[in-house]
Protein backbone atom coordinates (compact mmCIF):
# COMPACT_ATOMS: atom_id res chain seq x y z
CA UNK A 1 0.00 0.00 0.00
CA UNK A 2 2.82 2.40 0.85
CA UNK A 3 4.44 1.69 -2.52
CA UNK A 4 1.16 2.36 -4.32
CA UNK A 5 0.72 5.64 -2.46
CA UNK A 6 4.22 6.60 -3.56
CA UNK A 7 3.43 5.77 -7.21
CA UNK A 8 0.27 7.88 -7.01
CA UNK A 9 2.20 10.78 -5.49
CA UNK A 10 4.80 10.55 -8.26
CA UNK A 11 2.13 10.58 -10.96
CA UNK A 12 0.46 13.62 -9.41
CA UNK A 13 3.80 15.42 -9.24
CA UNK A 14 4.46 14.64 -12.89
CA UNK A 15 1.07 16.02 -13.84
CA UNK A 16 1.41 19.02 -11.51
CA UNK A 17 -1.47 17.92 -9.33
CA UNK A 18 0.41 17.43 -6.04
CA UNK A 19 -1.57 20.11 -4.23
CA UNK A 20 -4.97 19.00 -5.47
CA UNK A 21 -7.74 17.96 -3.10
CA UNK A 22 -8.86 14.37 -3.72
CA UNK A 23 -12.51 13.29 -3.48
CA UNK A 24 -13.70 9.71 -4.09
CA UNK A 25 -16.09 9.20 -7.00
CA UNK A 26 -18.59 6.41 -7.46
CA UNK A 27 -16.99 3.21 -8.75
CA UNK A 28 -18.29 0.64 -11.19
CA UNK A 29 -18.50 -3.14 -11.46
CA UNK A 30 -14.73 -3.50 -11.81
CA UNK A 31 -11.76 -3.26 -9.44
CA UNK A 32 -11.12 0.32 -10.58
CA UNK A 33 -11.43 3.24 -8.19
CA UNK A 34 -11.75 6.91 -9.09
CA UNK A 35 -10.87 10.17 -7.34
CA UNK A 36 -11.67 13.70 -8.45
CA UNK A 37 -8.73 16.09 -8.18
CA UNK A 38 -9.51 19.75 -7.55
CA UNK A 39 -6.85 22.48 -7.61
CA UNK A 40 -8.34 25.94 -7.79
CA UNK A 41 -10.27 26.06 -11.06
CA UNK A 42 -8.66 22.89 -12.41
CA UNK A 43 -10.19 19.44 -12.19
CA UNK A 44 -9.07 15.98 -13.25
CA UNK A 45 -9.85 12.36 -12.39
CA UNK A 46 -7.41 9.76 -11.09
CA UNK A 47 -8.19 6.23 -12.27
CA UNK A 48 -6.68 3.66 -9.91
CA UNK A 49 -6.84 0.27 -11.69
CA UNK A 50 -4.59 -2.11 -9.77
CA UNK A 51 -2.82 -4.89 -11.69
CA UNK A 52 -3.19 -7.77 -12.21
CA UNK A 53 -6.97 -7.41 -11.87
CA UNK A 54 -7.01 -4.47 -14.28
CA UNK A 55 -4.96 -3.41 -17.32
CA UNK A 56 -5.11 0.28 -18.28
CA UNK A 57 -3.46 -0.14 -21.69
CA UNK A 58 -6.70 -0.88 -23.59
CA UNK A 59 -8.37 2.13 -21.97
CA UNK A 60 -5.54 4.43 -23.02
CA UNK A 61 -5.43 3.06 -26.58
CA UNK A 62 -9.19 3.32 -27.14
CA UNK A 63 -9.42 6.77 -25.52
CA UNK A 64 -6.74 8.14 -27.85
CA UNK A 65 -8.41 6.51 -30.84
CA UNK A 66 -11.79 8.02 -30.00
CA UNK A 67 -10.21 11.45 -29.49
CA UNK A 68 -8.46 11.13 -32.85
CA UNK A 69 -11.84 10.44 -34.45
CA UNK A 70 -13.18 13.63 -32.84
CA UNK A 71 -15.31 12.11 -30.08
CA UNK A 72 -15.47 13.28 -26.46
CA UNK A 73 -13.54 10.63 -24.58
CA UNK A 74 -11.48 11.90 -21.62
CA UNK A 75 -8.03 13.16 -22.59
CA UNK A 76 -5.10 11.29 -21.01
CA UNK A 77 -3.19 13.77 -18.86
CA UNK A 78 -0.59 11.46 -17.28
CA UNK A 79 -0.08 7.73 -16.82
CA UNK A 80 1.83 5.04 -14.95
CA UNK A 81 0.88 1.95 -16.92
CA UNK A 82 2.81 -0.55 -14.81
CA UNK A 83 1.05 0.64 -11.66
CA UNK A 84 -2.36 0.88 -13.33
CA UNK A 85 -2.69 4.62 -12.73
CA UNK A 86 -4.10 7.10 -15.24
CA UNK A 87 -4.85 10.79 -14.82
CA UNK A 88 -7.71 11.74 -17.14
CA UNK A 89 -9.78 14.74 -18.09
CA UNK A 90 -12.79 15.36 -15.84
CA UNK A 91 -15.90 15.48 -18.03
CA UNK A 92 -18.12 16.53 -15.14
CA UNK A 93 -21.13 14.97 -13.42
CA UNK A 94 -23.86 15.00 -16.06
CA UNK A 95 -24.11 11.33 -16.89
CA UNK A 96 -27.23 10.29 -18.75
CA UNK A 97 -28.29 8.40 -15.62
CA UNK A 98 -28.22 11.52 -13.46
CA UNK A 99 -29.88 13.69 -16.10
CA UNK A 100 -32.70 11.19 -16.60
CA UNK A 101 -33.23 10.98 -12.84
CA UNK A 102 -33.68 14.77 -12.94
CA UNK A 103 -36.28 14.49 -15.73
CA UNK A 104 -33.85 15.35 -18.49
CA UNK A 105 -35.05 15.24 -22.11
CA UNK A 106 -34.97 11.48 -22.66
CA UNK A 107 -35.57 11.53 -26.40
CA UNK A 108 -32.92 14.22 -26.99
CA UNK A 109 -30.35 12.28 -24.97
CA UNK A 110 -31.01 9.02 -26.78
CA UNK A 111 -31.02 10.78 -30.15
CA UNK A 112 -27.58 12.21 -29.41
CA UNK A 113 -26.26 8.77 -28.43
CA UNK A 114 -27.72 7.16 -31.57
CA UNK A 115 -26.32 9.91 -33.78
CA UNK A 116 -22.86 9.23 -32.39
CA UNK A 117 -23.22 5.55 -33.32
CA UNK A 118 -24.42 6.53 -36.80
CA UNK A 119 -21.32 8.67 -37.24
CA UNK A 120 -18.95 6.01 -35.89
CA UNK A 121 -20.48 3.20 -37.94
CA UNK A 122 -20.35 5.31 -41.07
CA UNK A 123 -16.57 5.67 -40.83
CA UNK A 124 -15.76 2.05 -41.73
CA UNK A 125 -11.97 1.60 -41.81
CA UNK A 126 -11.25 4.69 -39.70
CA UNK A 127 -13.45 3.32 -36.90
CA UNK A 128 -11.63 -0.02 -36.77
CA UNK A 129 -8.07 1.31 -37.05
CA UNK A 130 -7.23 0.47 -33.43
CA UNK A 131 -5.61 -2.58 -31.85
CA UNK A 132 -8.53 -4.21 -30.05
CA UNK A 133 -9.56 -7.89 -30.22
CA UNK A 134 -12.32 -9.29 -32.43
CA UNK A 135 -15.66 -10.22 -30.91
CA UNK A 136 -15.10 -13.84 -31.94
CA UNK A 137 -17.02 -16.98 -31.04
CA UNK A 138 -14.75 -17.78 -28.13
CA UNK A 139 -15.35 -14.42 -26.50
CA UNK A 140 -19.11 -14.55 -27.11
CA UNK A 141 -19.36 -18.06 -25.68
CA UNK A 142 -17.23 -17.23 -22.63
CA UNK A 143 -19.66 -14.43 -21.85
CA UNK A 144 -22.90 -16.31 -22.54
CA UNK A 145 -21.85 -19.24 -20.33
CA UNK A 146 -21.58 -16.99 -17.28
CA UNK A 147 -25.29 -17.63 -16.76
CA UNK A 148 -24.63 -21.37 -16.42
CA UNK A 149 -21.41 -20.95 -14.44
CA UNK A 150 -22.66 -18.39 -11.90
CA UNK A 151 -26.39 -17.76 -12.02
CA UNK A 152 -27.72 -21.31 -12.12
CA UNK A 153 -25.43 -22.55 -9.31
CA UNK A 154 -26.52 -19.59 -7.16
CA UNK A 155 -30.17 -20.45 -7.78
CA UNK A 156 -29.80 -24.23 -7.36
CA UNK A 157 -27.14 -24.45 -4.69
CA UNK A 158 -24.98 -26.76 -6.81
CA UNK A 159 -22.56 -26.37 -9.74
CA UNK A 160 -23.82 -26.89 -13.28
CA UNK A 161 -22.76 -30.19 -14.79
CA UNK A 162 -20.40 -30.54 -17.72
CA UNK A 163 -23.27 -31.93 -19.80
CA UNK A 164 -25.50 -28.95 -18.96
CA UNK A 165 -22.73 -26.57 -19.95
CA UNK A 166 -22.07 -28.36 -23.24
CA UNK A 167 -25.76 -28.53 -24.09
CA UNK A 168 -26.10 -24.81 -23.44
CA UNK A 169 -23.12 -23.75 -25.56
CA UNK A 170 -23.91 -25.80 -28.68
CA UNK A 171 -27.00 -23.87 -29.83
CA UNK A 172 -25.30 -20.55 -29.09
CA UNK A 173 -22.30 -21.40 -31.23
CA UNK A 174 -24.54 -22.32 -34.15
CA UNK A 175 -26.16 -18.85 -33.98
CA UNK A 176 -23.14 -16.59 -34.08
CA UNK A 177 -22.54 -16.68 -37.86
CA UNK A 178 -26.00 -15.12 -38.29
CA UNK A 179 -25.07 -12.38 -35.81
CA UNK A 180 -22.20 -11.39 -38.11
CA UNK A 181 -24.22 -10.94 -41.30
CA UNK A 182 -23.98 -7.19 -40.79
CA UNK A 183 -20.96 -4.86 -41.14
CA UNK A 184 -18.33 -4.73 -38.41
CA UNK A 185 -17.21 -1.66 -36.51
CA UNK A 186 -15.60 -0.55 -33.27
CA UNK A 187 -17.91 -1.84 -30.52
CA UNK A 188 -17.56 0.11 -27.26
CA UNK A 189 -19.46 -2.75 -25.57
CA UNK A 190 -20.90 -0.99 -22.50
CA UNK A 191 -22.76 1.73 -24.37
CA UNK A 192 -25.54 2.66 -21.94
CA UNK A 193 -26.72 5.54 -19.78
CA UNK A 194 -24.20 5.02 -16.97
CA UNK A 195 -21.34 5.51 -19.41
CA UNK A 196 -22.67 8.42 -21.48
CA UNK A 197 -22.53 12.11 -20.57
CA UNK A 198 -24.10 15.32 -21.84
CA UNK A 199 -21.40 17.97 -22.16
CA UNK A 200 -22.96 21.44 -22.09
CA UNK A 201 -19.95 23.21 -23.57
CA UNK A 202 -19.71 21.07 -26.72
CA UNK A 203 -21.80 20.89 -29.87
CA UNK A 204 -23.11 18.16 -32.17
CA UNK A 205 -22.05 14.62 -31.34
CA UNK A 206 -19.15 16.12 -29.40
CA UNK A 207 -21.72 16.87 -26.69
CA UNK A 208 -21.91 13.12 -25.97
CA UNK A 209 -19.17 12.21 -23.51
CA UNK A 210 -17.90 8.63 -23.52
CA UNK A 211 -16.83 6.62 -20.48
CA UNK A 212 -15.84 2.99 -19.76
CA UNK A 213 -14.77 1.72 -23.18
CA UNK A 214 -11.68 -0.29 -22.25
CA UNK A 215 -13.39 -3.55 -23.26
CA UNK A 216 -13.90 -2.37 -26.85
CA UNK A 217 -13.77 -4.97 -29.63
CA UNK A 218 -14.32 -5.18 -33.37
CA UNK A 219 -17.75 -6.68 -33.93
CA UNK A 220 -21.24 -6.30 -35.42
CA UNK A 221 -22.75 -2.83 -35.76
CA UNK A 222 -25.86 -4.03 -33.91
CA UNK A 223 -24.22 -4.49 -30.53
CA UNK A 224 -23.90 -0.97 -29.12
CA UNK A 225 -27.34 0.12 -30.33
CA UNK A 226 -28.82 -2.94 -28.63
CA UNK A 227 -26.83 -2.20 -25.45
CA UNK A 228 -28.23 1.33 -25.40
CA UNK A 229 -31.87 0.41 -26.08
CA UNK A 230 -32.05 -2.84 -24.07
CA UNK A 231 -30.43 -1.44 -20.95
CA UNK A 232 -29.97 -3.75 -17.97
CA UNK A 233 -30.20 -0.81 -15.57
CA UNK A 234 -33.29 1.09 -16.73
CA UNK A 235 -36.48 0.54 -18.68
CA UNK A 236 -36.56 2.09 -22.15
CA UNK A 237 -40.08 2.64 -23.46
CA UNK A 238 -40.79 0.39 -26.48
CA UNK A 239 -41.92 3.36 -28.58
CA UNK A 240 -38.68 5.25 -27.88
CA UNK A 241 -36.64 2.14 -28.67
CA UNK A 242 -38.51 1.69 -31.98
CA UNK A 243 -38.00 5.34 -32.87
CA UNK A 244 -34.28 5.24 -32.14
CA UNK A 245 -33.82 1.98 -34.07
CA UNK A 246 -35.66 3.51 -37.03
CA UNK A 247 -33.44 6.60 -36.86
CA UNK A 248 -30.35 4.40 -36.98
CA UNK A 249 -31.63 2.29 -39.87
CA UNK A 250 -32.66 5.36 -41.89
CA UNK A 251 -29.00 6.41 -41.89
CA UNK A 252 -27.98 3.11 -43.55
CA UNK A 253 -30.54 2.38 -46.29
CA UNK A 254 -28.27 -0.30 -47.79
CA UNK A 255 -28.25 -2.35 -44.58
CA UNK A 256 -30.16 -5.64 -44.87
CA UNK A 257 -33.06 -5.20 -42.42
CA UNK A 258 -33.67 -8.89 -41.79
CA UNK A 259 -29.97 -9.54 -41.15
CA UNK A 260 -29.90 -6.52 -38.83
CA UNK A 261 -32.91 -7.66 -36.79
CA UNK A 262 -31.53 -11.20 -36.48
CA UNK A 263 -28.11 -9.97 -35.38
CA UNK A 264 -29.71 -7.54 -32.92
CA UNK A 265 -31.79 -10.32 -31.33
CA UNK A 266 -28.93 -12.84 -31.10
CA UNK A 267 -26.50 -10.37 -29.56
CA UNK A 268 -29.23 -9.05 -27.28
CA UNK A 269 -29.93 -12.52 -25.93
CA UNK A 270 -26.19 -13.19 -25.57
CA UNK A 271 -25.63 -9.94 -23.68
CA UNK A 272 -28.58 -10.44 -21.36
CA UNK A 273 -27.44 -13.97 -20.50
CA UNK A 274 -23.97 -12.59 -19.83
CA UNK A 275 -25.26 -9.77 -17.65
CA UNK A 276 -27.39 -12.13 -15.52
CA UNK A 277 -24.22 -14.14 -14.92
CA UNK A 278 -22.07 -11.10 -14.22
CA UNK A 279 -24.53 -9.52 -11.77
CA UNK A 280 -24.69 -12.84 -9.92
CA UNK A 281 -20.90 -13.15 -9.87
CA UNK A 282 -20.58 -9.63 -8.47
CA UNK A 283 -22.77 -10.70 -5.56
CA UNK A 284 -21.33 -14.17 -4.94
CA UNK A 285 -17.66 -13.47 -5.54
CA UNK A 286 -17.27 -9.77 -4.80
CA UNK A 287 -20.03 -9.06 -2.27
CA UNK A 288 -21.59 -6.41 -4.57
CA UNK A 289 -25.24 -7.40 -4.25
CA UNK A 290 -26.85 -4.14 -5.44
CA UNK A 291 -26.72 -5.37 -9.03
CA UNK A 292 -29.12 -8.22 -8.20
CA UNK A 293 -32.00 -5.73 -8.26
CA UNK A 294 -31.65 -5.48 -12.05
CA UNK A 295 -31.91 -9.22 -12.76
CA UNK A 296 -35.73 -9.33 -13.18
CA UNK A 297 -35.46 -6.65 -15.87
CA UNK A 298 -32.65 -8.52 -17.62
CA UNK A 299 -34.68 -11.73 -17.59
CA UNK A 300 -37.54 -9.86 -19.30
CA UNK A 301 -35.13 -8.58 -21.93
CA UNK A 302 -33.66 -12.04 -22.44
CA UNK A 303 -37.08 -13.64 -22.79
CA UNK A 304 -38.06 -10.95 -25.28
CA UNK A 305 -34.95 -11.51 -27.42
CA UNK A 306 -35.51 -15.27 -27.36
CA UNK A 307 -38.81 -14.81 -29.21
CA UNK A 308 -36.96 -14.14 -32.47
CA UNK A 309 -37.31 -17.23 -34.71
CA UNK A 310 -33.55 -17.56 -35.15
CA UNK A 311 -33.19 -18.12 -31.41
CA UNK A 312 -35.56 -21.09 -31.23
CA UNK A 313 -32.78 -23.60 -30.31
CA UNK A 314 -31.61 -21.45 -27.38
CA UNK A 315 -35.21 -20.74 -26.36
CA UNK A 316 -35.89 -24.48 -26.32
CA UNK A 317 -32.82 -25.08 -24.11
CA UNK A 318 -34.10 -22.54 -21.58
CA UNK A 319 -37.56 -24.09 -21.73
CA UNK A 320 -36.15 -27.51 -20.86
CA UNK A 321 -33.51 -26.55 -18.31
CA UNK A 322 -34.50 -23.25 -16.63
CA UNK A 323 -38.14 -23.31 -15.45
CA UNK A 324 -39.84 -20.09 -14.41
CA UNK A 325 -39.11 -20.91 -10.75
CA UNK A 326 -35.40 -20.53 -11.52
CA UNK A 327 -35.76 -17.21 -13.36
CA UNK A 328 -35.58 -14.98 -10.34
CA UNK A 329 -33.11 -13.21 -8.10
CA UNK A 330 -30.38 -15.36 -6.51
CA UNK A 331 -29.99 -15.19 -2.73
CA UNK A 332 -27.49 -12.62 -1.56
CA UNK A 333 -24.22 -14.34 -0.82
CA UNK A 334 -20.69 -13.20 -0.27
CA UNK A 335 -17.45 -14.96 -1.06
CA UNK A 336 -16.30 -17.40 1.61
Amino acid sequence: MADRDARIAALLRAGRWSRAARTPLAGDASFRRYQRLTDGGRRAVLMDAPPPMEDVRPYIAVARHLLKLGYSAPRILAQDVRAGLVLIEDLGDDTYTRLLERDGDEEALYTLAVDLLIDLHGRAQAATAVAVPPYDDGRLLDEAVLLVDWYLPAMRGRPSSRAERKGYLEPWQALFPAARRVPETLVLRDYHVDNLMRLKDREGIGACGLLDFQDAVIGPVTYDLMSLLEDARRDVAPELARKMKARYLAAFPELDREAFQTSYAILGAQRHAKVIGIFTRLSVRDGKSAYLAHIPRVWRLLEGALQHPALAPVRDWFGRHVPSSERGVPPRRTAA
